[in-house]
Parts: C-alpha cells; sequence; structure tokens
C-alpha cells in the first residue's frame, strides 16, 4: 500500500474516532461472512460501527488527533476490529457478550474508555456490568427523591388520618340525626 493511501486511511480513521470516549476491540479472525454480517446489522441498528483496522494505521489515527482514544492501542495484536459508536461503553460490552454467546470462535480482546483498558472476557463482562449514562441518571434521581418521599409521606400521614376520622364522625352524625342536621355534643 502506498504512503498516499495509507494517509488517506489514516485521516478517515481519526475522522471517525472524533468524539468516540471509547473502544471495543475484537479479533475477525474464525468468524465467517454471515455471522459477521449478522454482528454488523445487530450493532448498526443500535447506532454502533465495526471497522477492521489495521493495527499501524489505528495507531496512526489516534496519536495524530485530539481523540480520546489514546492507550488503546495496547488491545491491537493481531488482527483486529474496532466496535464503537455514541452509545454507551457498557451496552457495547453487552452487544458483544451476547455474540459471543452465538460465536465461540469470537475473540474478545478488550475495551478502552476514561483512559483505563479492560483486556480479555473477564474485562468485557466486567464492562457490561457499568451502568449506562441513562442507568446512572436515574439512581441518582431515585436516591435524591427517596427522602423527600418519605418525609411528604410522614408529613401526609397524620393529616390523612385526622381527615378520616373528622369524616366517619360527619357521617354518623348525618345517620343519628338525618340529613342537614348538626352532630350533637356528646
Amino acid at each position: 500500500m502506498s504512503k498516499f493511501v495509507k494517509n488517506l486511511i489514516t485521516r478517515d480513521l481519526a475522522k471517525r474516532f472524533e468524539g468516540v470516549e471509547g473502544v471495543a476491540v475484537i479479533s475477525p479472525r474464525g468468524i465467517d461472512g454471515h455471522k459477521t454480517h449478522a454482528l454488523r446489522r445487530k450493532l448498526h441498528a443500535t447506532g454502533l460501527r465495526m471497522t477492521v483496522v489495521q493495527n499501524t494505521l489505528a495507531r496512526r489515527a489516534v496519536d495524530g488527533g485530539q481523540s480520546k482514544l489514546k492507550g488503546f492501542d495496547k488491545l491491537l495484536d493481531g488482527p483486529s476490529a474496532l466496535i464503537y459508536g455514541q452509545a454507551s461503553i457498557a451496552n457495547i460490552a453487552r452487544l458483544l457478550l451476547d455474540a459471543k454467546k452465538d460465536n465461540e470462535a469470537m475473540e474478545l480482546r478488550g475495551v478502552f474508555f476514561d483512559g483505563e483498558l479492560y483486556t480479555g472476557d473477564k474485562g468485557v463482562e466486567q464492562v457490561s456490568k457499568l451502568p449506562t449514562r441513562e442507568e446512572a441518571i436515574g439512581r441518582i434521581v431515585g436516591a435524591l427523591l427517596g427522602p423527600g418521599s418519605s418525609i411528604v409521606g410522614a408529613l401526609k400521614g397524620p393529616g390523612g388520618t385526622l381527615g378520616a376520622i373528622l369524616k366517619t364522625i360527619e357521617e354518623k352524625g348525618k345517620e343519628a340525626g338525618g340529613e342537614g342536621a348538626a352532630p350533637a355534643a356528646a
């Protein structure tokens, strides 16, 4: 491959990696065409891409720009396919573990995000257990609203009980004295 073509590919990869905060790396070796196509379709449906790269060109693309992926190159060894996109890295890891169940020949090299490497099947499994952004926000909101709802319940409880007692007294007074009569004082 000529230097001109390598530079074109490097620039294209650098553009693709702009804004990407995490990446998963698998080995495409041992995956037949049908399974690769099925995996790409599944990834594409969730807004992810899989790109088979030449390791040296991927390293150049990341090192040359302002990419947040600096340091992921330790996962590149032999044929490599990068899986990336705007979805959370936990979702990517979950999809890869599901795909691994369908195809035991797939080698999961690892996941890279926030400057940390999670290598091998164990690393991908560890990342899949992390909450997604939406799940984390939901947990925080639940933690913030939990004490507030118990305080509101504690404040409403005695007032509701008093209201129920007054309503019962009013109904008994109406039954005893007839319609419109005030309840007799005891």
